[in-house]
């Protein structure tokens, strides 16, 4: 079956088997930031953005992104760029395997909410797993972002 999707702003057109998972149709067109983990869609390293919202990518068909927009870090880098020093300077990022599904959903939380409380910044990211670091240093690193954002200080030594 083929297929259309426009990953990271350009069109891709591909023939596919119908039990295709979206996570191999990205990875197979060099966006290798997307990682399997558990693949029971329990970890959050596929997060890709499926028209601005987080999906898994290991547990969904790739036949069912047809005509969809498909983002991936590969394709958000100057967006991510803005807030990913502030949660490397917290330490969050010591093996780094789980960094681009938390960046992907952390990109998905400030675009639906530009100012999140440090509760809804923990429910937005509760589905990403960490095995190196407990999750407050990628809460600090976020809250620091959003307070230099604001005006507000915040500290990273990029």
């Amino acid at each position: 079956m083929e297929i259309r999707i426009r990953l990271n702003g350009r069109v891709v057109v591909d023939s596919i088997d119908p039990d295709c998972l979206l996570i191999d149709f990205v990875r197979k067109h060099g966006c290798l930031s997307v990682k399997r983990g558990c693949e029971t869609a329990n970890c959050g390293l596929c997060t890709v953005l499926m028209d601005g919202a987080p999906i898994l990518s290991c547990s969904m068909l790739a036949a069912r992104a047809d005509g969809h927009r498909i983002d991936t870090l590969e394709g958000l880098q100057e967006e991510a760029a803005g807030f990913v020093a502030f949660i490397a300077d917290q330490g969050a990022d010591q093996c780094g395997f789980c960094n681009p599904g938390f960046v992907m959903n952390t990109i998905a939380l400030l675009r639906e909410n530009p100012d999140p409380t440090d509760d809804e910044i923990r429910a937005y990211l509760a589905g990403n797993l960490c095995r190196c670091s407990g999750y407050e240093g990628q809460l600090r690193g976020i809250r620091n972002y959003l307070n230099s954002r604001n005006g507000q200080g915040g500290s990273h030594g990029a």
